[in-house]
C-alpha cells in the first residue's frame, strides 16, 4: 500500500496565492495566468530539445540562456 504525503502551508486555500516579496493576489489574476504560460513555454522547450538530435553545442547553449530567462521571469 503506498500512502501519500500531504503538504500543507497553514493558510488554507481562499483562491489565493503569494507573490514573493508576502503580497497575497487573487489566483485569477493576469499576472498569475503569465507565470503559468511562461512556465509552460519553458517546460515546451525543453521537450523540443530532448527530442531533438540535430542541436549543437551553440544552438545547445543558446537555448539553456533563453530557459534561464524564462525562470527567471517567471
Amino acid at each position: 500500500m503506498t500512502t501519500k504525503s500531504k503538504i500543507y502551508t497553514g493558510v488554507g486555500d481562499s483562491g489565493e496565492t503569494s507573490l514573493v516579496g508576502g503580497q497575497r493576489v487573487s489566483k485569477s489574476e493576469p499576472q498569475i495566468n503569465a507565470y503559468g504560460t511562461v512556465d509552460e513555454l519553458n517546460s515546451f522547450i525543453g521537450l523540443a530539445v530532448s527530442l531533438s538530435d540535430n542541436l549543437g553545442d551553440f544552438e545547445v547553449k543558446f537555448i539553456q540562456k533563453i530557459q534561464n530567462n524564462l525562470f527567471n521571469l517567471g
